[in-house]
């Protein structure tokens, strides 16, 4: 367990990720002020897929997907551990967009109050679930650099961002940079609203001594959101925003069956 909300300065390590092997049984739902966070690696899983198919491995070490095959493994693996939360195949799961197109469940379908939200990079997929809140997150490479970092600040963050992170340079603005996006896109996601014209809408501390925190929304000094960052490998950084400060988060890392952390 991640620690609460008084303890977020210190980010989720890959040691606080907890192991889940595969095939899942039955999950138990995020508590009330609990969010549930799981990690995959497609690769990984696909590997272990295929040597089980093939009855050996063939010592590469990687997997290679095209864009369609992984668009089909983040579905498929969504939709796994939806079923699982919701005692049901993955197959059997009725996925719905919003008017602004974010994927919920079809409430038709399925009663449970399950929000979820997923973010990928490469074959890396984070998604959260919780059970009383929308929620948002966000995975980017840890070594990600922006091209004109601070062009981009003062043309979609807001003015308080851009005017703190023009203080700031080289490893420092890149770092700073890098965590201020992150944690503005699990935002944006969590409203629900869509990225276009959001962005300066709302400023997120950009000082990385400094626990991650929505100072203010729509000119709102006083801000409901709970933020936290997560490192569950060394080379991804992610983010993980819900519009209610009183959150704990529970993190898990999805394993192939057998396999050793």
């Amino acid at each position: 367990m991640i620690a609460e909300a008084d303890k977020r300065l210190m980010a989720a390590a890959p040691a606080d990720f907890e192991a889940a092997r595969i095939p899942l049984g039955r999950l138990g739902l995020p508590e009330t002020g609990e969010i549930h966070v799981w990690y995959l690696d497609l690769g990984l899983l696909a590997r272990s897929l295929q040597s089980a198919l093939d009855g050996h491995d063939d010592g590469t070490g990687s997997t290679k997907f095209t864009s369609g095959q992984l668009r089909f493994a983040r579905r498929f693996f969504l939709r796994l551990l939806l079923g699982a939360y919701l005692g049901l195949p993955g197959k059997s799961v009725r996925i719905n967009r919003s008017d602004r197109g974010k994927p919920v469940l079809d409430a038709t379908s399925h009663p449970e109050e399950l929000h979820f939200s997923m973010a990928k990079s490469g074959d890396r997929l984070l998604l959260g679930f919780s059970t009383t809140h929308h929620l948002g997150v966000d995975l980017e490479p840890a070594n990600r650099r922006a091209h004109n970092p601070l062009g981009v600040a003062r043309r979609y963050f807001s003015t308080r961002e851009a005017e703190a992170l023009s203080s700031m340079s080289g490893a420092e603005l890149d770092a700073a940079f890098l965590r201020t996006w992150a944690c503005k896109e699990a935002v944006v996601k969590a409203s629900g609203e869509g990225i276009a014209n959001q962005l300066c809408r709302f400023t997120i501390e950009t000082n990385p001594e400094i626990q991650p925190m929505v100072l203010e929304f729509d000119g709102r000094d006083e801000s409901p959101w709970f933020l936290a960052l997560l490192h569950p490998e060394e080379a991804f950084i992610g983010a993980i925003a819900v519009p209610d400060r009183r959150q704990n988060i529970r993190a898990f890392r999805l394993l192939p069956a057998g396999s050793v952390t």
